[in-house]
């Protein structure tokens, strides 16, 4: 059977000319047979075999100059019948007209010249059709066994729900069988289209699912409003199965995107650039064999550097995380996935110093990705302590570990937010960044830092909020209408932290070319758009305004950090920052003693010391603050010189 069907794909034009052909003269030998009670009269085989040269010069011809052998025989419609009805009309009133002409008609009966052209146009629009009948299943008259299907429901029995049937049967291979419409127009109940049935109305939803096993519902009602799509979608969520939306039939009209293309939003959709690929053999050259710990190894950032990690192959995986039961699937996910990894899960809080110097003492990693850090800019304006003690000194704890130990390359993830910070976050990620690049001055450990922007697609972050928003009908929140941000995808994200590891000679921040910023507005309405809505009409979009230091726009360089390339075209380093380390220490020390009394405008103030660029509208009360605190003692000078 493959012999045969790629004999026919090779050759296709052939064996339709082939077909048609034998149409044509069966359809003239038909026509004999018929007029004389399939007893054709000797004299008449004459005829036949006379005439069918000419009948066929002038039928193919004909059919080849009106266009009628142009369709697809898998795709053929009632547009492709009338034209063939035409040039078949044409052909056989010429060749009567060159009977005529050429030959005494009484040899020929009328009726011969009649019942050939409608058989003719019969055979030739049947061949089409039995065609398309086979593409699409209807003559399976075993069926598919279940295994190698699954169940649609499709909402919406019109012409959008009617195209994505004739999609599936089309398609082979999306292994999917439509079971039924649901429609709640009562006069379509009941009803078959497309060979398939109306089952019932929405109402229905749970019932019919149940019924009939179904897999996923696709909801193709393109003209429906907002407030009967959030209807339909309730519904939906009722069954407890997967659904999805059609897009707008504006879109589909446009060729925007197909019916085919039905599927979850994609983060990529979202980017407004291609995704930037990097050298994974240097990666590899880095990882395969090598023991790897991963802090924040549960993270969306962690995880992602994780399952990298274990693709190319490292000796042994540490998964070091403060969360258990993240943790518990991260290490159940790798093991299955990659049995020849040795893994190893450890519950531990990168605060937690005692804990961290165990981890490395006992298992000596090679190299080090500290993923682990809180990011969420209004989280931390709340707990400005919490941001310090996790940010700055968990990152002390797992670089001094990564020092103390030998390790040969530690790798820290930071973010644009480090850059003229305006919150607590993105100072915390700054002073982190002074640390490491400080004790890479005097370590004989490689320190390097990754800096980039927001995460599609990472935990908390846009993406997924203004889906669950898209998803409860709305509205999606956007602080400010101007307000930018600078997006990569967690995949770019991860390998630009791989690829950190193999380059630079310490000290230095990795910064990848992410193209222009992007509006979030403009993000949100793209979202809306993606998701089978339309902006401001099914779901609106209203602007909170600037939370607790937010900006409304982030930057990926410090002035003074000299840029300079790299060897990969997409990425770029930033020389370190010249610091003096004992003053830093010194700052660290008193910044440590304020969180440990949780003073929370201490913390502030302290950052503020250790990063100057870092504006605060707490700023006017930090100098009467600091010197209230340092005559009552609160704040230690104790110098720090053994910390590194």
């Amino acid at each position: 059977m493959g012999q045969i069907k790629m004999f026919l794909l090779k050759y296709k034009k052939s064996v339709a000319y082939a077909l048609n052909i034998l149409c044509i003269l069966a359809a003239f030998v038909l026509a004999f047979a018929l007029r004389f009670d399939f007893q054709i009269p000797t004299v008449h085989w004459n005829t036949i075999l006379l005439l069918s040269l000419p009948l066929l010069l002038v039928k193919l011809l004909t059919f080849r100059m009106t266009g009628a052998f142009a369709g697809w025989w898998r795709y053929v419609s009632l547009a492709d019948v009338a034209g063939i009805f035409r040039a078949n009309l044409i052909a056989s009133a010429f060749f009567a007209l060159l009977v005529a002409v050429t030959i005494r008609l009484d040899n020929v009966p009328r009726s011969i010249l009649l019942l050939d052209a409608i058989l003719c146009f019969l055979l030739i629009c049947g061949i089409r059709f039995v065609t398309r009948a086979f593409r699409e299943d209807y003559l399976n008259f075993f069926g598919r066994r279940k295994g190698d299907r699954k169940n649609i429901l499709i909402v919406g029995a019109g012409q959008a729900g009617q195209a994505i049937v004739r999609e599936i049967r089309l398609n082979r291979e999306l292994r999917k069988a439509v079971v039924g419409f649901i429609d709640d127009d009562p006069d379509k109940l009941g009803s078959s289209l497309q060979g398939v049935p109306v089952l019932g109305a929405t109402e229905q939803l749970p019932q019919l699912c149940r019924r009939y096993a179904i897999d996923k519902i696709l909801i193709a009602i393109p003209s429906a409003t907002g407030r009967q799509m959030r209807k339909i979608v309730e519904r939906c969520k009722g069954t407890g199965v997967l659904f999805m939306t059609l897009p707008g039939v504006g879109e589909l009209l446009e060729g925007k995107v197909s019916v085919s293309q039905i599927r979850e939003v994609d983060v990529q959709d979202l980017l407004g650039r291609k995704p930037v690929r990097l050298d994974v053999a240097k990666i590899d050259a880095m990882i395969r064999g090598r023991k790897i710990l991963v802090t924040g190894a549960a993270g969306s950032i962690g995880s992602e550097i994780c399952r990298q990690v274990a693709s190319f192959g490292a000796k042994e995986l540490f998964l070091y995380e403060h969360a258990e039961s993240p943790l518990f699937q991260l290490e159940l996910e790798l093991s299955e996935s990659f049995p020849d990894v040795r893994l190893h899960a450890i519950v531990g809080d990168v605060r937690d110093a005692a804990r961290v110097n165990n981890a490395f003492e006992r298992h000596l990693p090679d190299v080090v990705f500290h993923a682990a850090a809180y990011k969420h800019v209004p989280m931390m304006e709340k707990n400005p302590a919490e941001g310090a003690k996790t940010n700055v000194f968990g990152t002390r704890n797992v670089a001094n570990a990564a020092d103390r130990y030998g390790c040969e390359s530690f790798v820290m993830v930071s973010t644009d937010k480090a850059v003229n910070p305006t919150n607590i976050m993105g100072a915390s990620k700054r002073a982190a960044e002074l640390y490491v690049q400080a004790l890479s001055t005097i370590s004989k450990t490689r320190f390097e830092t990754v800096r980039f922007g927001n995460v599609l697609g990472s935990a908390g972050s846009v993406v997924p909020t203004f889906k669950q928003q898209i998803k409860n009908g709305g509205p999606v929140r956007v602080t400010h209408p101007d307000i930018t941000r600078f997006f990569m995808t967690i995949p770019e994200a991860t390998q630009l932290v791989l690829q950190a590891g193999t380059m630079g000679s310490g000290g230095e921040i990795f910064l990848l070319d992410m193209g222009e910023s992007v509006k979030i507005v403009h993000l949100a309405e793209e979202l809306i758009r993606l998701s089978g809505f339309r902006p401001y009409e099914d779901i609106d979009i209203s602007f909170t305004g600037l939370r607790p230091g937010e900006k409304l726009y982030e930057e990926l360089l410090l002035a003074g950090e000299g840029v300079r390339p790299t060897a990969h075209e997409k990425i770029m380093v930033a020389a370190a920052a010249e610091c003096d380390r004992e003053l830093l220490l010194v700052k660290l020390e008193e910044l440590y003693q304020c969180v440990r009394v949780m003073d929370k405008l201490g913390v502030r103030c302290k950052l503020m010391e250790i990063v100057p660029e870092f504006r605060s509208p707490e700023e006017v009360n930090c100098v009467a603050h600091l010197h209230k605190v340092a005559t009552t003692g609160a704040t230690s000078n104790r110098l720090a010189a053994d910390k590194l």
